[in-house]
């Protein structure tokens, strides 16, 4: 059970992720809750999958071990990438949507991360884990 839960975990991160985004998104927004999932947000879909898969790593094979390291090494580059470069596109997407014409399709704004959205994907990420590494020592 164990290695197959490794190869399945991004995909039930992905998708708690994606309902836990949506949820939010429609208390806050009501019926535009389709339109404002995908890249931003909260919780951080990217960092919730890799955390799953860090943390997992982290309880079930020891957080001292190279595969812990390695994977907090590619975490650290995501959330850099989800809180700077992300951001700043979303930001020159605003600029270059005020010079698109109405007929034009505008360019997504909101693709990169706020520091809570981060910590709501790490959380959650966290506990997905967890939860997997229980899954792991009880159903071998």
């Amino acid at each position: 059970m164990g290695t197959y839960l490794y190869c399945v975990l991004p995909f039930i991160a992905w998708v708690a992720s994606g309902v836990l985004k949506f949820l939010v998104n429609y208390l806050r927004s009501g019926k535009d809750a389709f339109r404002l999932v995908g890249n931003g947000g909260f919780p951080s879909t990217h960092t919730t999958i890799l955390s799953s898969m860090v943390m997992t790593i982290g309880f079930h094979e020891g957080f001292n071990t190279p595969m812990f390291g390695i994977g907090m090494a590619i975490l650290t580059i995501v959330i850099i990438d989800a809180t700077g470069l992300r951001r700043t596109v979303g930001k020159h997407a605003k600029m270059l949507n005020k010079h698109i014409s109405s007929e034009e399709e505008k360019l997504r704004e909101r693709q990169g991360h706020h520091w809570h959205e981060i910590f709501g994907g790490l959380m959650l990420g966290t506990v997905i884990g967890y939860v997997a590494h229980l899954i792991m020592v009880f159903l071998p």
